[in-house]
């Protein structure tokens, strides 16, 4: 399969893709990362111990583990999860239900979310961003969504770097990871497409600074999975502003 065309086409194409997978998208995740990927949200949703109180939104919310992450983290608050992938969001309906689980769920695209100006005390995404027909346009509509001074957190799969580790991730990620999509998923195309939209997306670093441009304060990331995930968070800037803001340098995790 070609990956999904740059500009209107992508979108529809990703959808299509995340829609046929769905069945088999938590096991994929299981053996693609040995497991490691329900840690990764774990250390997604505890940064929102630094969150403003108020409701979190869960873009591209799959089948809903980091909103369940984040409702363990924030369990008094609301959380909402949102995704464009109405199979995925059936798969989330079966998960919550079995967890009893109160997450209200929403069909929505991330670069038009259907909600006012600072709705949101903070705003997180795992694995949605390098899916984007406009990435700049998808991060500044997570901030405006959200409150002064709330956040907006990022999961992503980046390439290591690191040298002899970054060649054998390649290697597993384009040669193993699609012969196992194409043997549990039934879909050789969609896990083609996953390393592909890793190797086109912008740097930690890049990512960083778009985040920066795009208003955020305070931005700072780590890079877990032995480089091959990097976490995001910043804050959304404003006069009114608490003056305690947090700010970090990149670091690896």
């Amino acid at each position: 399969m070609v990956a999904p065309e740059p500009e209107t086409g992508k979108s529809e194409s990703v959808r299509r893709m995340f829609s046929r997978i769905a069945h088999r998208y938590d096991l994929m995740n299981a053996l693609m990362t040995a497991g490691r990927h329900h840690a990764w949200r774990r250390m997604t949703a505890a940064t929102l111990r630094d969150a403003p109180p108020g409701p979190v939104l869960d873009l591209a919310t799959g089948t809903g583990d980091l909103a369940l992450a984040i409702r363990r983290v924030r369990p008094a608050g609301t959380v909402i999860g949102a995704d464009f992938s109405e199979a995925m969001l059936r798969e989330a309906v079966s998960k919550l239900a079995r967890r009893g689980a109160r997450v209200p769920l929403l069909a929505a695209d991330a670069l038009t979310l259907p909600f006012r100006d600072r709705t949101f005390a903070a705003v997180t995404s795992a694995f949605l961003l390098r899916n984007l027909v406009d990435l700049a346009g998808g991060v500044a509509e997570m901030r405006r969504v959200t409150k002064v001074g709330g956040l907006v957190v990022t999961l992503e799969i980046t390439r290591p770097r690191i040298p002899g580790w970054d060649g054998l991730f390649g290697l597993y990620f384009h040669r193993v990871v699609p012969a196992i999509g194409a043997l549990v998923a039934g879909d050789r195309a969609a896990y083609a497409y996953l390393p592909d939209s890793v190797d086109r997306f912008v740097s930690p670093q890049g990512l960083a600074e778009l985040m920066r441009r795009r208003g955020l304060v305070g931005v700072h990331y780590r890079r877990l999975g032995i480089g091959t995930i990097a976490l995001h968070v910043g804050v959304v800037g404003g006069p009114e502003m608490a003056p305690h803001t947090p700010q970090r340098s990149a670091r690896r995790g």
